[in-house]
Order: C-alpha cells, then structure tokens, then sequence
C-alpha cells in the first residue's frame, strides 16, 4: 500500500536530503522544500509535513500559522534545534501536532510520522462505526455494503470521519477539501453535505453520520465513531 506523501521543509541540504533518501527508502513519497516561501506552494499536494523553524524568510512560526489558518487537518512534525520547553510550548499553540529537537534519529522521525498516520487516518483504513473508509483504494463500506461516492464527496466524507467531534467551519471545509484557491460559498458546502448524508443513510440508532452545529458548521457524529 503506497505510504502518504510528506512535505519536508528544511532549508539545510544536506539535513533535507538526509531525511528524504531514508524516508524514501522506507516507501513513503517525498516532496521537498528549501525555505518557507517554497513550502506554501506545495502544502496542498502533501498529507503530512516535516517543518524547519529556522529559515531565511517565511520561518517555520509563520508557515505554521498559514497551515493552521489554511490546512488545519494537515499533520505537523516540527523539526528544529529550538528545544525549549517555551518554544514548544509555541509550536503546540500554533497547532503543530508533534515536535522533535535536532539531531534526529531518523528511525525516530519514522516512528513519529507513523503515529500521526494512525491518529489522522492517513494511509490506513479509517473505522467509525458501521462505516470503513479505504483512504488508498478510495471506497467506502457501511455495513460490509459499498457506498458510492465522487471524489469530492469521499474526500469531504474523509477530512470529517478523520477527526470525529471536531467541528468544521463551512470555510475550513472548503479550503481542506476544495483547496485554497477554490473561490466557492458556504452553500456549496451544504449541498454536498445534503448529498452525502443520502448516499450514507442514517447510523443504527436513527441519527446523521454528519451533524449540524447551528451557527458553526458540520461535525462526523462521535456515536458514529463509539465503536472504532
């Protein structure tokens, strides 16, 4: 199974391309970039990113603000030499998901990305009650029975089941699934939602497998998710 594909972002070539040569052997797809300003272009291609604090430019702080603004369900593995107690303290509260202090241990930095796989769902199939979600072949079962679905709604189904209780604005939605650049309304949204809450019917117990939040947005049913 293709492992997800990783951003890393370290303006140091020689460090870059350490973690990619090992990473790549290891059989996970790599993209790489060598300052902030080049990282921003390529957020939307990657699953999980591998991010420098100290470079010439856009810094680690502020690439991490944009993913938190922009891609808040993107995984963050922050990488530095920075190793404070208060400038972790910083990353976590700019929304970064893990933190490892220079040097690295490369089989470390592996065992790292693979427990944000299995926190966000990537590369491995995704269990919310009924429902199984494949994210590599892309289908989805309910009850052992296949649910059509296009691909935007798969991925809108995806981004939600990933993260159940989490309420998604209808603007986080749009730039997570939509992307960044997708100049849509709040109503788009909500057709989708209406569409795939028919092809997935309701849970067991009568309920949506995707609820409303009045006046915030849309959220996967933690119910739903009682028997992962």
């Amino acid at each position: 199974m293709p492992k997800p594909q990783l951003l890393i972002v370290e303006d140091d070539d020689a460090t870059r391309e350490s973690y990619t040569t090992f990473l790549a052997k290891r059989g996970f797809r790599v993209l790489e970039a060598s300052d902030g300003k080049c990282a921003l272009g390529l957020l939307p291609l990657a699953q999980i990113v591998l991010l420098d604090v100290m470079m010439p430019g856009l810094d680690g702080w502020e690439v991490a603000e944009h993913l938190q603004t922009h891609y808040p369900d993107k995984p963050v593995l922050m990488i530095t030499a920075l190793g404070a107690t208060n400038q972790k303290l910083h990353g976590f509260a700019l929304g970064i998901d893990d933190y490892l202090v220079k040097p690295v241990d490369l089989h470390e930095l592996e065992a790292r990305i693979r427990v944000l796989m299995r926190r966000n769902g990537i590369g491995t199939e995704i269990t919310r009650g009924a429902i199984v979600i494949q994210p590599e072949e892309r289908q989805v079962h309910i009850a052992g029975e296949r649910v059509k679905l296009s691909p935007l709604e798969f991925d809108l189904l995806r981004t939600l089941a990933a993260h159940p209780g989490k309420v998604w604005s209808r603007a986080d939605l749009l730039r997570s699934v939509w992307g960044e650049d997708y100049f849509g309304v709040d109503r788009t949204v909500d057709v989708r939602v209406a569409t795939l809450r028919r092809k997935l019917g309701l849970r067991p117990d009568g309920g949506q497998y995707i609820e409303t939040i009045r006046n915030h947005g849309y959220r996967f049913a933690t119910e739903a998710a009682s028997n992962d």
